[in-house]
């Protein structure tokens, strides 16, 4: 909540303005940075001043207060002030069409993130244990298995990736556009509550199922549907990807002539992609399961979660849509449609669990986030083609979602997820998806 608070819906809100302003796009980035980073400090200020409230907050109602709390509220203040700082440098990079070097830092961080959570885990207790160089130092400070190390493990990576940064820092300059900056904000804010909401959809459902179902089995639920989550994250993890390269494009070529065209082309061959990634999961969930870790009877149990993978995916195949389809009100400056969109999708999510929670544990959810997405894909859509119409290959694409659903079925339950027929039934949709798409597809590859 509070990344999505303090990037303020910049990110978005930078590549429409460069689109808009091409003659004037350092002033663009400029606006854009000193925004997050004015309200990062006011935040990192105000944050640092109540952590002893906070703390106490966070703790409220258990017997026994942990000191330990001050230092990690610190810790969590200064991580999100330092990621707050690297938003707007890593978009400059995406929009310069540098994927290599957003990667690379990318990596990085998580690199240095994982490797001296080892050093804090395993590496420091090695070397205390067989005393070996360091063993001295090391033992006038270290404490063996606090939490707080993986909470400085994170602030030092997220600070490395800011020096990293520095090339794109250094062409800052403290030049303002008061005029430009009030139009920002403008089409900002809706961005910031259409991101808070989406962030309710995607985790609001795990809380609910802590809080509504009976105590006994709550924590059990919530694992078997976290595990299940998993599974179906590997899609979300290509959709996501697929944003990030996507948007910038989407926003350079608004101007083009065929700019309409060109975008219903990327939403056919987008949904071809996604269906197909979610057909080889489906198929080859046999082997993934085994992703799920445990002794053999907590994998069993994690294993009855199975069930509702394919609904998560269609979920995530539904946001993958709604995520291309929200370019219209991004592009033609309607971002409070993007607000009320998602505000359909975060009432729908927390109405329908408090309902069918206590009566379907973690299948309602699962449903529910599928109902949730589609809704705001539809909305998404109806309203994009009276607003800002686009040419989408409507019958094409809902026919390779259809046949994909029956594809899915037969796999899943007609079949009982045997992996040889649902890797032909998988192969069966590439080939029909390349079959139908081979003009378009030679067009490419003459292209390049």
């Amino acid at each position: 909540m509070l990344n999505a608070i303090l990037s303020f819906g910049m990110e978005t809100t930078f590549f429409r303005y460069l689109q808009k302003y091409e003659k004037n796009k350092d002033q663009v980035y400029q606006n854009t940075f000193f925004s997050i980073a004015t309200l990062a400090g006011i935040f990192g200020l105000f944050a640092l001043l109540f952590v002893d409230d906070i703390s106490a907050w966070m703790q409220r109602g258990s017997a026994l207060i942990n000191p330990d709390y001050g230092s990690y509220v610190k810790y969590f203040i200064f991580i999100l002030v330092v990621d707050a700082l690297a938003v707007i440098p890593f978009a400059k990079i995406r929009a310069d069409g540098r994927p290599l070097r957003y990667g690379f830092l990318k990596f990085i961080n998580v690199l240095v993130f994982i490797s001296l959570n080892l050093f804090f885990i395993f590496g420091i207790p090695l070397i205390l244990k067989e005393q070996l160089l360091g063993a001295d130092f090391f033992s006038s400070w270290f404490r063996p298995g606090w939490v707080g190390y993986v909470f400085i493990s994170n602030l030092i990576a997220s600070a490395l990736t800011l020096v990293l940064l520095i090339p794109e820092l250094s062409q800052l300059k403290l030049r303002f556009d008061v005029k430009m900056i009030r139009e920002m904000l403008s089409y900002s804010w809706p961005i910031l509550v259409a991101n808070i909401s989406f962030i309710i959809n995607e985790n609001i459902d795990k809380v609910m199922l802590g809080r509504l179902l009976p105590a006994e089995i709550s924590q059990q639920e919530v694992g078997i549907y976290g595990a299940a989550c998993k599974l179906a994250i590997f899609l979300s993890i290509f959709i996501q990807a697929f944003r990030l390269g996507a948007e910038p494009f989407f926003f350079s070529h608004a101007k083009h002539e065929h700019a309409p065209k060109t975008y219903a082309r990327i939403m056919t061959f987008f949904v071809i992609t996604v269906c197909a990634i979610c057909l080889g999961l489906v198929a080859n969930l046999e082997i993934l399961k085994y992703f799920i870790r445990g002794n053999a009877e907590q994998q069993e149990l994690y294993w009855s979660g199975l069930q509702i993978v394919p609904v998560l995916l269609f979920a995530y195949i539904s946001l993958g849509i709604y995520m291309n389809l929200s370019i219209w009100y991004k592009l033609s400056d309607q971002t409070r449609y993007g607000l009320f969109i998602s505000g359909v999708g975060a009432v729908l999510t927390i109405a329908l669990n408090i309902w069918l929670i206590p009566q379907y544990s973690y299948v309602a959810s699962a449903w529910i986030t599928l109902i949730a997405y589609v809704t705001m894909m539809l909305l998404s859509y109806i309203l994009g083609q009276k607003n800002y119409p686009i040419p989408y290959q409507l019958g094409k694409n809902l026919g390779y979602i259809f046949l994909t659903a029956v594809l899915v079925w037969l796999s899943f339950k007609l079949f009982n997820k045997n992996l040889i027929v649902g890797n032909v039934l998988f192969l069966l949709f590439v080939c029909t998806a390349a079959l139908v798409e081979r003009k378009e597809l030679k067009a490419l590859f003459k292209k390049s």
